[in-house]
Parts: C-alpha cells; sequence; structure tokens
C-alpha cells in the first residue's frame, strides 16, 4: 500500500541563488492567506521565478491587482475591468500556489451540478482528505459567476474591505478551465482549507476567482500531492509586523464566498 507523508518545507529567503528542483506532487506556495487577509498586497516574487516551481495554480498580482491563473505554464490576469491579460513575467504576487501538474484520477461531471455539489461529487472520489489535492476541470457550464479585485493604494485595507469594491462578472454557457486546489482543514491560516478555484474561458477573454456555477458537461482531472513547500518573505517590515496569530477564518469565508 502507497504511504502519503505531508512534508512541509519552509524557506524563509526568497533570494537563495539557485531555484530548488522540486519533486511531483508538490504544492509550491508564496507567503500565506492569513497576511493577504490582513493587507499584504506587495509583490515578493516574479510570475517568471513562480513558473519555475509548478504549470499550474492560482493567485493574485502586486497591490492584488487582478486574480491569477496559471494554466499550461502561461501565467494569465483576470484585472476588475473583466479582461483576462498575459502579464509580464516580471510582475510580482504576493500570494500564489503552484504545482506540477500531473493526473491521478478523472471524473466526468454530472450535468447541472452547483460549486457545493461539484465539491461533494469531487470529496467523494478523495479518499485521503489530509493530502492536498490540484484541480484542473475542463468543459462547458450552463453559468460562471466570478469576480476580481481592483488594484489598491498604500496604505493598503484588509482583504474584507478590498473585495467590497470588487467587479462580480457572471457568463452563460461559456467553455473554459477551472484551476486550483483543495487543501486540508490543518492548512487554516496558511492556505484556503477546501477548495479554492479560479476560472477561464477558452477564448482567453473571461474569467476569476469562482463565485457560483452550474455545471454541463466536463471532465474533472485530479492530481494528488503529498508535498507541500512553502516560500516566506523576508525583504521589508510588513511581514515581520503583521499580527498571524489572530483567527481570520470569518473574514476568510467572508471573501472566498
Amino acid at each position: 500500500m502507497r504511504k502519503y507523508v505531508v512534508a512541509i518545507v519552509i524557506y524563509f529567503s526568497l533570494f537563495f541563488p539557485s531555484f530548488p528542483v522540486l519533486a511531483q506532487d508538490t504544492v509550491m506556495q508564496i507567503s500565506t492567506i492569513d497576511a493577504l487577509v490582513a493587507g499584504l498586497y506587495d509583490g515578493t516574487m516574479s510570475c517568471d521565478r513562480l513558473l519555475q516551481y509548478g504549470d499550474l495554480g492560482i493567485g493574485t498580482f502586486d497591490h492584488l491587482d487582478g486574480e491569477m491563473l496559471v494554466l499550461d505554464g502561461t501565467v494569465y490576469q483576470v484585472k476588475a475591468d473583466g479582461r483576462v491579460y498575459t502579464p509580464d513575467r516580471k510582475i510580482t504576487t504576493p500570494f500564489a500556489a503552484v504545482c506540477r501538474f500531473g493526473v491521478d484520477d478523472t471524473i466526468t461531471l454530472k450535468k447541472g451540478m452547483d460549486f457545493k455539489e461539484l465539491e461533494e461529487m469531487i470529496d467523494t472520489s478523495i479518499s485521503n482528505k489530509n493530502l492536498f489535492y490540484a484541480i484542473k476541470i475542463t468543459g462547458t457550464f450552463s453559468y460562471m459567476k466570478t469576480r476580481s479585485v481592483p488594484a489598491q493604494d498604500k496604505p493598503y485595507p484588509p482583504l474584507a474591505e478590498a473585495t467590497k469594491n470588487q467587479s462580480v462578472f457572471e457568463m452563460k454557457n461559456v467553455s473554459g478551465t477551472i484551476v486550483g486546489f483543495r487543501c486540508p482543514t490543518y492548512v487554516k491560516g496558511v492556505n484556503v482549507p477546501g477548495y479554492h478555484l479560479h476560472f477561464i474561458s477558452d477564448d482567453r477573454a473571461r474569467g476569476g476567482h469562482i463565485l457560483g456555477l452550474e455545471t454541463d458537461t466536463g471532465i474533472c482531472a485530479i492530481d494528488r500531492c503529498n508535498r507541500f513547500f512553502m516560500v516566506l518573505p523576508t525583504e521589508g517590515e510588513a511581514f515581520q509586523k503583521v499580527d498571524l496569530s489572530k483567527d481570520r477564518t470569518k473574514d476568510l469565508y467572508q471573501i472566498e464566498k
């Protein structure tokens, strides 16, 4: 029987001289979700460097300028104007998670499922809920509701305040790809427990952080990840001074939903 061990490796510097070679089935993350919720929006890693660690993932950009989606090794930026951009790879990110995606399991989507039913369907196919899972869903959706947040100015507001000015987009009968992660419950404060998913349309014109959906047809591919690698920022004083002892669960739930 194959055994899975979650290995958590934290590197406290972004400036080690060379890129570590990460094994397959490794989720690499920049900073913590609670730091982002607290308002730490200054980018600390370039998109170019991010792609050294994975070809699929999600995150945001410097100053919280839109939603990030990494698909097949390309970084996409869904801004608050509703458009999808391919940003300069020198642009930085304050928070992101990526992996080198490999398919372990596939599930055929059922027609007419909402977001919660989709999550429940995936959950029933997962045998070990204490691991990380990368998700890639390709298909057609009769309804898709997404959001993006405009770039913020200093002094940065907490994320719950910033999302009050979010742009919300609704799409019907749209084909595209969902990417993201299902994280175990014990990562509360580090990442989003449960599902965190972003969407991009096939024509690369629309997308964002998913708030709601209804499935039509499609395939869900799942990559089981038993390693977790986190890079924490050391430059500047923001991360040093932020109080990460607070329980921000309520704010995070409000933001994600």
